[in-house]
């Protein structure tokens, strides 16, 4: 197991850190009164601003979607990158080294990490500069005889590795860079000569993860006496792993976030070649087939939990091709959203089609796109001699369980009529196989992890979330929430003898008083920089999203020192709603109560001084 980040570290960095500054690098924010800021909603489209940030709480939220969070869970949500990776970046960019508490296993080096990403940077500025070199020249033509200019080169990082033995070497180590993290990073490899150069004589990608990090490199032979493979990558590293890894995904990702869409081709030149064509959804795997790791992080970016999305799939029609397409067919089952496959006119892949037919060619492409489902039918059905029974009678054997899994209960049955047609097969032939294959499928999977998904399971509903615009508008209630919002938002200027006193106030609205025990719950931590994530922490799942509107709600004052008076003044007036209920309480029962029983009526009399006394020592606060 990897080591956890400390604890105290994770607050540090978060105290550290702005949010409003992080937020700002991807919405527009303006000011929306002391301590507030707000703009447009980057989780749903609206046109005016009801998204908010409070820097001094640390939290966003957005009332018109109901998203709400820290700077940590921002970046996961934009930027789809794992807690972990978001405080490394924010630990880096104040500056803070982290630490790492052991888990079951060794620790890995996380250490080296920024130094790896470091010296990726550094060499991806190196082969950039070289591809304007005279040495170059064959990589610029290579470039220019698929399509690509300079402009195109430039924005997608593309470079030129010199034809040397160590000239990447020696510059790097010239930046302070070790042989030891250029060897670790996949930069560097070693012989009989000692250490040399990766890549020689070659055109060079970087492979940036999803927050544009340069983590590897994939690099395109070009001269015949270059003895390599055609496409060389970088080794596994610490920061570089394969199966993890998609070229374009870091320029793609925005847009396939927005369109629920992503259109996986098979190269680096088949992702710019989209690109440029205005699929500014494509990208592709690095040296490795196509699986379940790259199924999870597309998962993430298309918010695939809703089967409205679209995954796009182009493949070659030679054999390498229809075997890539089986290995993914094999994974769709993963995929809430739709999966689809585009093949091109006359076998042509996304950059030779462009390069041919131009732009719109690259669009039309992926507008063509065909059913997963539909198009593996037709690749099995193309095995067999369907003029024979024998044949048909095969193919219908391997094409039912196809149908038999459509997770669609809608779309089943137009399948079956289609593989009917296209055996020439009786449809209550055709409905009895598909009928079986699902039920050796059912029988198969029962209770199992890769039990197949149906589209129809009706699900218990969640709890809805409750919202601050459900409460009432009695002037106890607005009081109730005004104190609460002073409360959360600045604890720190009202003082802590003030909140042990608010905490214990009764509250009318149930709801609020739910948020008021978590304050209780919590008051010891009152200061500390997750005073808010720890009232969220301990109410029930359905009142965090009521817990932080009142967090992030603006207060009605609009300059600092209004502000402090103001929570202090409006928490005092609902401790003394309190004691003014109290008071009337006691006068009933003193009314009531029986003036023989001195030892009663001096209680209740002393009681009646005590209140009065709370409430003249709150006036004088």
């Amino acid at each position: 197991m990897a080591g956890l980040i400390r604890q105290t570290d994770i607050e540090e960095v978060k105290a550290r850190t702005n949010i409003a500054d992080i937020i700002g690098d991807y919405v527009t924010l303006k000011s929306a009164g002391v301590g507030s800021m707000k703009g447009l909603c980057p989780f749903h489209d609206e046109r005016s601003p009801s998204f908010h940030v409070r820097p001094q709480v640390g939290f966003y939220h957005c009332f018109g979607c109901g998203e709400s969070g820290d700077v940590y869970s921002f970046l996961q949500k934009m930027d789809h990158v794992s807690f972990s990776e978001a405080v490394e970046r924010l630990a880096g960019r104040v500056g803070l080294d982290l630490h790492y508490e052991d888990g079951s296993g060794a620790a890995p080096d996380h250490g080296n990490r920024a130094r790896l990403l470091a010296a990726n940077q550094a060499a991806s500025d190196f082969f950039v500069d070289q591809l304007g070199s005279a040495g170059a020249e064959v990589g610029r033509a290579f470039l220019g005889q698929r399509g690509f200019d300079a402009a195109a080169a430039t924005r997608f990082g593309v470079g030129f590795a010199p034809k040397s033995w160590d000239e990447l070497t020696n510059h790097l180590r010239g930046r302070g860079f070790t042989t030891e993290e250029l060897t670790l990073s996949g930069l560097v490899s070693s012989g009989d000569r000692g250490i040399y150069d990766r890549f020689r004589g070659r055109l060079v990608w970087p492979i940036r993860d999803i927050t544009g990090q340069t983590i590897g490199f994939g690099a395109r032979k070009l001269l015949d006496d270059d003895k390599g493979p055609k496409y060389l990558n970088t080794p596994e590293s610490p920061v570089y792993h394969k199966a993890q890894v998609l070229y374009g995904l870091d320029l793609a990702k925005r847009d396939i976030s927005r369109s629920h869409q992503v259109v996986v081709v098979e190269g680096y030149t088949d992702v710019m070649a989209c690109h440029l064509a205005g699929i500014t959804t494509a990208v592709a795997t690095c040296g490795t087939s196509f699986g379940v790791d790259h199924i999870k992080v597309l998962r993430r970016v298309l918010g695939d939990d809703s089967g409205v999305g679209e995954v796009v799939f182009t493949f070659d029609p030679d054999a390498a091709g229809q075997k890539a397409a089986m290995r993914a067919f094999s994974e769709e089952q993963r995929f809430s959203a739709q999966t689809y496959v585009a093949v091109g006119p006359e076998g042509l892949d996304p950059c030779d089609l462009r390069l041919q037919r131009g732009d719109d060619a690259v669009r039309r492409l992926v507008d063509s796109k065909k059913p997963m489902f539909e198009f593996m039918i037709r690749q099995i059905l193309s095995q067999y001699n369907l003029d024979t029974v024998e044949g048909r009678t095969a193919a219908l054997r391997a094409a039912a369980p196809i149908v038999g899994d459509i997770r669609d209960p809608v779309l089943r049955p137009g399948y079956t009529r289609e593989l009917a047609r296209m055996l020439g097969v009786d449809m209550g032939e055709v409905a009895k196989a598909v009928s079986n294959a699902q039920s050796g499928a059912r029988s198969s999977a029962s209770g199992g992890a890769n039990a197949p998904r149906h589209a129809g399971a009706v699900e218990a509903p969640a709890e809805r979330p409750f919202s601050l615009v459900e409460l009432p508008g009695d002037p106890v209630t607005r009081l109730e929430r005004d104190g609460l919002m002073a409360m959360l938002q600045r604890p720190t200027l009202i003082g802590r003898d003030i909140l042990d006193s608010a905490v214990q106030t009764s509250f009318t609205n149930t709801s609020l008083a739910v948020v008021r025990d978590a304050m209780a719950a919590s008051l010891a931590h009152f200061e500390a920089p997750d005073w808010l994530d720890r009232v969220v922490s301990e109410v029930p799942d359905t009142f965090k999203n009521l817990v932080q509107e009142l967090a992030m709600a603006n207060l009605p004052e609009r300059t600092e020192k209004d502000v402090a008076r103001y929570v202090r003044e409006i928490t005092i007036v609902l401790i003394d709603k309190d004691l003014l209920r109290l008071k009337a309480e006691l006068l009933g029962r003193l009314r009531r109560a029986d003036a023989s029983d001195t030892e009663i009526y001096r209680t209740l009399q002393r009681e009646l001084v005590r209140v009065e006394a709370e409430r003249r020592a709150l006036r004088e606060e």
